[in-house]
């Protein structure tokens, strides 16, 4: 009798054999290393002698680098058989496809410009096998939102601060504070403190006064508006890391947790191998057993004062009663 193949075993059998694969760390050092080497080839182009000379063979190493690439893309597709919607739910999976399917369409080969920021992207997937890395881009982009509110507060602040300037320092300094623009870029410069020694002497020139605009200026932009840009960024780094720790978590259980059809089907599994080791051990009790005894004399007194395991069954049942 042949044992039939459940249906999905192949499936899981190829997508545990690439996972091993993908998840060793000598395959993620090694897809590191040829982005690098893509990063390089893209420095050497820009000398445009060494770009003439040794064009054929920057090409072929190109080239060489996109098959690894597409291997790469190919094995991680083939990691997720099992579970074909999971490679969709992770953000990098979908960049890293992009990235490298983009690169056998017809219309963005033709076009040199777009190609090179394709390949240019290619060195933003570094911080795949970057975990800290990671974290921040996380980070950044979660601190986008907060960021946005700074920066419409700031931009409040400037413009307050370069209208009053405009009203003060407009006839005086023209060149800084001829027009609410001009104004506004003289702040803004003046956010860094860069400057601000030579800007206060100058309006000092002007007006003792002048102090005033420029210390309260730069206590509330230079050092209120930026520290709360830093809380903001360090705050969406804690929640970037805790995001990936739970992540990383989530994984795991995912990884352990069964489907519900192959959890039946190793409970079947479990129930039969129960089964044939009950029947084994049945066959091995059987073939132990001593074999029937021979007629024998009934002890005297008749046969119910035999006892033990002379007496049959039903004597002792009798017996009993």
């Amino acid at each position: 009798m042949t044992e039939t193949m459940p249906a999905g075993s192949g499936r899981r059998r190829l997508a545990a054999h690439c996972r091993r694969i993908t998840e060793a760390p000598s395959f993620g050092m090694g897809v590191f290393i040829v982005i690098l080497i893509n990063a390089g080839l893209m420095g050497a182009e820009t000398y445009s002698g060494l770009a003439a000379s040794q064009g054929r063979l920057l090409q072929l190493a190109e080239d060489g680098c996109l098959v690894l690439f597409t291997l790469e893309m190919v094995l991680r597709i083939g990691s997720y058989a099992d579970r074909p919607k999971a490679f969709f739910r992770d953000p990098w999976n979908l960049f890293d496809l992009l990235i490298v399917a983009s690169a056998f369409l017809p219309f963005l080969r033709s076009n040199t410009t777009m190609l090179r920021l394709l390949r240019l992207a290619r060195v933003l997937r570094t911080a795949r096998f970057l975990p800290h890395l990671r974290i921040l881009l996380l980070a950044v982009g979660r601190s986008l939102p907060g960021t946005a509110s700074f920066l419409f507060v700031g931009a409040l602040v400037v413009y307050v601060y370069a209208m009053v300037g405009w009203v003060c320092f407009a006839h005086s300094d023209p060149q800084h504070y001829g027009s609410i623009g001009r104004a506004a870029l003289t702040l803004f410069l003046l956010t860094t403190l860069d400057g601000l020694t030579d800007a206060v002497r100058a309006g000092l020139e002007i007006s003792r006064f002048s102090i005033v605009y420029y210390a309260s200026y730069a206590l509330l932009a230079s050092f209120v508006l930026v520290n709360v840009l830093i809380g903001v960024v360090l705050n969406s780094l804690d929640e970037a890391r805790e995001m990936e720790e739970a992540e990383a978590r989530a994984r795991e259980r995912a990884e352990r947790d069964l489907d519900p059809a192959d959890e039946v089907r190793e409970r079947i599994a479990a129930a039969r191998l129960a089964l044939d080791d009950l029947e084994a051990s049945l066959d091995l009790a059987r073939s132990a057993s001593p074999a029937a005894p021979g007629p024998r004399e009934e002890p005297p007194g008749g046969p119910e004062a035999g006892s033990g395991p002379e007496r049959s069954p039903e004597r002792q049942l009798e017996s009993a009663v």
